[in-house]
């Protein structure tokens, strides 16, 4: 089976310091302390898939250098690559990094239409969409997810699982489905603006339980449900002195207006509630601003992300796994309306094995104003 292999070498680099992307913001990215990790990623996939015998049968076709040939270096895999272009790099405070654009995905994805049977890429929504404009249905793909914000339909639930996927193709256990390709505009994202957009539908291989689905919107008929939550929530919150990591989305943005913060959609906030009161301690928190209050014992409070099902991993990256490791599970207080939590599960992926473990198992989830129930988590 010959199958293209694309990385998007700057996907995910905001995830942890709240930039919620990297389209146009590298140099910001970097300044703040942002690091690669698309080939780190990469590497998990690689490594789950050289486990099985079918992947003795696969042979890769990929970009240069960081665009796919150096992580195949690494590995025993049989592959070519399509040198569209030399590769440049350029260094930002220190740090280098391919100079490489959307256009370059998209050549080389044009490159392989033809020569191979699948084309796996590593990125987020923004690198689904440059691939999916330029090959349409004429060849399937899949995503490994890679991004901050992975919206689409195309993904794999994790790195491990786009090598499970693979193998199903192989074995004859896979389904070629239509699946939606969206994307945000990041600009938009950063204050606040959710502003989706549907691409189309690609042709996505599919194992059932590996493919995540595509994030969906609260219905509007939930809207009185989520508020009376939302300030069941916030009373019990003032009512209880501590650190608190509010984390992303609609369901907790409800929470922080109506504790009294002025805190954000799309990011974390840290909050000190003291004698019945919310202090803003940060907006928009990184990674690095959460580590400086996990010695407070700090309570997360998180939602599920509708339709992609993930508690943490989607659209949350400051809640790393090193924020996750040093707070107790039993602090960590979910909302969902039962809409976000129909098929029973909710998923976790921190890309650490010992943090995933320690999440999984059962969780409670508030449902509504009086109700709790209890959740299975599964790691990704």
């Amino acid at each position: 089976m010959r199958i293209g292999l694309i990385i998007n070498p700057i996907a995910g680099m905001g995830g942890r310091i709240a930039l919620k992307g990297t389209d146009g913001v590298v140099e910001e990215a970097v300044r703040r302390g942002a690091k690669p990790i698309a080939k780190d990623i990469v590497r998990l996939f690689l490594g789950e898939l050289s486990h099985y015998e079918e992947s003795r049968s696969i042979e890769f076709l990929t970009g240069p250098d960081g665009l796919g040939e150096e992580v195949l270096e690494e590995f025993n895999f049989s592959f070519d690559v399509i040198r569209h272009r030399d590769v440049s790099y350029r260094e930002i405070s220190g740090l280098k990094l391919p100079d490489t654009t959307a256009e370059d995905t998209q050549k080389l994805a044009r490159g392989m239409l033809g020569k191979v049977e699948l084309i796996v890429f590593a990125g987020g929504d923004g690198t689904a969409r440059d691939v999916y404009s330029t090959v349409g249905n004429e060849v399937p793909i899949l995503g490994i997810p890679t991004g901050v914000k992975m919206y689409s339909g195309v993904f794999a639930t994790s790195p491990e699982n786009a090598a499970k996927i693979i193998v199903g193709l192989i074995r004859g256990n896979a389904r070629i489905l239509e699946r939606e390709v969206m994307d945000l505009d990041e600009e938009a994202y950063r204050h606040d603006e959710v502003k989706p957009r549907h691409y189309g539908k690609a042709l996505v291989p599919c194992v059932e339980t590996l493919v995540q689905g595509s994030k969906e919107a609260t219905p509007l008929d939930e809207g009185e449900e989520l508020e009376a939550i939302a300030k069941a929530l916030a009373e019990e919150i003032l009512e209880s002195d501590g650190i608190y990591f509010l984390g992303a989305g609609s369901t907790i943005k409800r929470i922080k207006d109506t504790i009294g913060i002025d805190g954000t959609l799309l990011g974390v906030d840290v909050v000190e509630v003291k004698d019945g009161k919310a202090r803003l301690l940060v907006k928009d928190a990184a990674e690095k601003d959460l580590l400086k209050f996990v010695d407070n014992n700090p309570k997360i409070v998180v939602t599920v992300v509708g339709g992609l099902g993930f508690l943490f991993g989607r659209g949350n990256q400051q809640f790393s796994a090193e924020v996750l490791r040093r707070i107790p599970k039993e602090n960590i207080i979910v909302v969902a309306l039962p809409s976000k939590i129909r098929d029973g599960i909710i998923r976790v992926y921190t890309g650490d094995r010992d943090v995933d473990e320690k999440l999984t198992g059962y969780i409670k989830v508030r449902v509504s104003p009086w109700m709790e129930k209890m959740v299975r988590v599964i790691k990704s």
